[in-house]
Formats: C-alpha cells, structure tokens, sequence
C-alpha cells in the first residue's frame, strides 16, 4: 500500500510538471523556470500583462520586445501557454468580421459598358 501511495503521489508531480506556465498567471518565478526565459524576459512580460491580460500568442508577440515567432516556438515547446494554448507557428486568430454599417454608401455596382468596337 505504501508503495502504491508514493507511486501515485509521484505520477501527479509528474503530471504538474508537464502542464504548462500561463503567461498570464505565472509569477516571475514561474517565468523564470522556462528554458530560454530570463528575468529580462520575465519582466518584460509582466510589465505588458499589467496593461491587459495576453489575448493570445499573437498578443504576447506583438506587446513583448524580443519575443517573435521562432523565440514563440521555442517557448512554447519549453512549457509557456497563453491561456492554456501552445504556440502553433503561423497562427492568427480568429477576428470577427466587422457589422455592416448602416447608412453607408452601399451604391451597386454597375458593369463597366461593352465597347462598341
């Protein structure tokens, strides 16, 4: 039983381990924990997280400095998140296209006149 006891103790710090470091939760600390992250790097991104939560990874690469997309695939492989999502490299989100305006010019168009030649 005993034996049993540590071995399920262990698989779950295991477990712990493999869940990622959210950008927008991690301490600096946290932060520091990930291969590649400093506490430059650290500071840089709680500095940018004090604005604003990170939307995504594209956030997080555009309002930090010296984080692009092959430093972005690095770390996330590491372990970092941004709400709980790995890096997928070319990503961009999904942006919501805007309304309609009411009112605008919304003239039809017509076709340009078949030429006579």
């Amino acid at each position: 039983m005993r034996k049993f006891l540590i071995a399920a103790l262990l698989s779950v710090s295991s477990l712990a381990c493999l869940a990622g470091v959210d950008v927008n939760k991690a301490s600096a600390a946290d932060l520091d924990s990930i291969k590649g992250v400093g506490p430059s790097t650290s500071s840089k991104i709680i500095e940018a997280r004090k604005t604003a939560p990170f939307k995504d990874w594209n956030d997080l690469v555009k309002r930090v400095p010296g984080i692009a997309e092959k430093r972005a695939v690095q770390l996330s492989a590491q372990g970092l998140t941004v709400n709980g999502e790995a890096y997928k490299p070319g990503y961009t989100p999904t942006v919501a296209k805007p309304a309609d305006r009411k009112g605008a010019d919304t003239k039809p168009t017509q076709p340009a006149p078949a030429s006579s030649r």
